[in-house]
């Protein structure tokens, strides 16, 4: 079996401080991976995010399956050559764009039309295998049934017993392919429920029975407020082996981060700090500032004074200002630069904070500014 080297190095409460060494590269967690949709993050390069020190990125299976292909990036040698990326890449099922579309759901797969020309394709367990396996992710997600909140308990039962069935042949399907892997590679299974409690703690064991080189939190992250997503993010995480990774799918928020960190979550991917970016919202150390605003015209302070790491602290507030009224491209740049080096820095301190036996304060001051 393939698995990836995880080792927790600090524990503080049911926070955790891990290393995830994989043949490709090392991981230390907990750790936020940079969302590229289509290959790319928007407005960035892979060499920006090594700069930035991004260890993993996340591919998105649905988007690259449709374009340019997998046949395609596999002519490229994967998606690493792709896009020339040395490092990790996690690439998701492509389940949860498909599952936004309204698709028609039987018990073998999920049959869909395309965003881009309406054409009409079909997702299985074992498809989203082979594709992922094309695009040579060093990890890839099983496919899963991830319902919207709220909904009917009966939906949330069906959607967690296909999870079950289709984990089960997505598995299979893996390790039938696994002596063909020139690299490293890596299968997560998917945890579903909703907010039902009892269901998350149905679908947690089952999925653990089957046996993954790391488990996922998905269904949360997708409209609840906040106080409703932690109880059963708690019983999932709970639920999971403590030696292996555990990743929560699509928070990216830092007061949501530190609720799971706290619940023992090691990593994590959204697009919310680079859409706010496109948006003229920066991160900083006092909470969200929106530098479109007027008041920030003259201003000539860096995006954060308080965060010398940016790569974007040259340029003053008012610059960045000025740059958005205008819609010049380049402050999407400057910003998503900046917000991912700021939440990038942001689960550094998180980590140093597990490792040093603090992060009870660190969760309390963040909460503070940003709860």
């Amino acid at each position: 079996m393939v698995n990836p080297n995880f080792k927790i190095a600090a524990i503080d409460g049911s926070a955790r401080a891990g290393v995830l060494s994989m043949q490709r590269h090392v991981l230390n967690t907990p750790t936020f991976m940079p969302v590229g949709t289509r290959g790319a993050v928007r407005t960035i390069t892979s060499k920006d995010l090594e700069e930035l020190g991004a260890d993993i990125i996340l591919g998105n299976t649905y988007h690259l399956m449709l374009r340019p292909g997998e046949d395609l990036i596999q002519e490229f040698g994967g998606i690493h050559g792709f896009v020339d990326w040395k490092r990790l890449i996690l690439t998701d099922s492509g389940g949860y764009q498909v599952f936004s579309l309204e698709p028609d759901v039987d018990d073998d797969g999920v049959e869909f039309k395309s965003t881009y020309d309406g054409s009409l394709h079909r997702l299985t367990p074992e498809k989203a295998v082979d594709i992922q396996c094309s695009l040579g992710a060093d990890i890839q997600m099983v496919l899963d049934v991830c319902p919207p909140i709220p909904t009917e308990k009966r939906v949330l039962e069906i959607a967690v017993d296909r999870t079950h069935k289709w984990a089960i042949r997505g598995r299979n399907h893996f390790l039938s392919k696994e002596k063909s892997f020139e690299n490293e590679r890596a299968q997560f299974g998917i945890v579903q429920g909703g907010l039902d409690r009892e269901l998350r703690r149905i679908s947690a064991e089952q999925i653990v029975d089957i046996g993954f080189d790391g488990y996922a939190i998905g269904g949360l992250s997708v409209g609840e407020t906040r106080q409703e997503m932690i109880e059963p993010m708690r019983i999932s995480a709970d639920a999971l082996p403590k030696e292996q990774p555990r990743y929560f799918m699509g928070l990216g928020d830092p007061a949501g981060l530190v609720e799971a960190i706290a619940c023992g979550v090691d990593m994590f991917d959204c697009v919310w700090p680079t859409r706010l970016a496109r948006h003229g919202t920066a991160l900083t150390m006092k909470g969200r500032v929106n530098l479109g605003a007027a008041r920030y015209a003259k201003s000539d302070d860096a995006i954060d004074p308080d965060f010398d790491l940016s790569p974007a602290s040259r340029w003053s507030r008012g610059y960045i200002r000025h740059l958005l009224s205008v819609g010049e491209p380049v402050a999407a740049r400057l910003l998503t630069l900046h917000n991912l080096a700021w939440i990038i820095d942001f689960m550094k301190r998180a980590r140093a904070s597990i490792v040093q036996g603090t992060f009870d304060d660190f969760q309390k001051e963040t909460l503070q500014i940003w709860g």
